[in-house]
């Protein structure tokens, strides 16, 4: 996929203002699963969601094989900035304010 596209399951099309994110995760990783559910149930605000499976990449494998899931803000220059840990107890208005308060877009 060329650097900045979004695939089709991303929430809503790439669009100005939205905030472009990049989860790292696996099948059956509840954690993930879990994660990216609340992130897409997040309505205050835009997001723009790509879920990259690591076992397709070997540099994500090596990179967050222990550490998924992992989430990332995309950079207007195309940068990924990685977020803090969240707690997979947090709940969707959590989500939504620790998003706000990591993402620097």
């Amino acid at each position: 996929m060329p650097e900045g596209a979004m695939p089709e399951n991303a929430k809503g099309a790439p669009q100005d203002g939205a905030m472009q994110l990049v989860l790292y995760s696996k099948p059956g990783c509840h954690l993930c699963e879990g994660l990216e559910e609340k992130i897409q149930a997040v309505t205050a605000f835009a997001i723009a969601l790509e879920v990259r499976d690591i076992r397709t990449n070997d540099a994500w494998l090596q990179a967050y094989e222990f550490e998924i899931p992992v989430v990332c803000g995309v950079t207007a220059a195309g940068q990924e900035q990685p977020f803090p840990r969240i707690s997979p107890r947090s709940t969707v208005a959590q989500v939504a304010q620790w998003l706000q308060k990591n993402y620097t877009g």
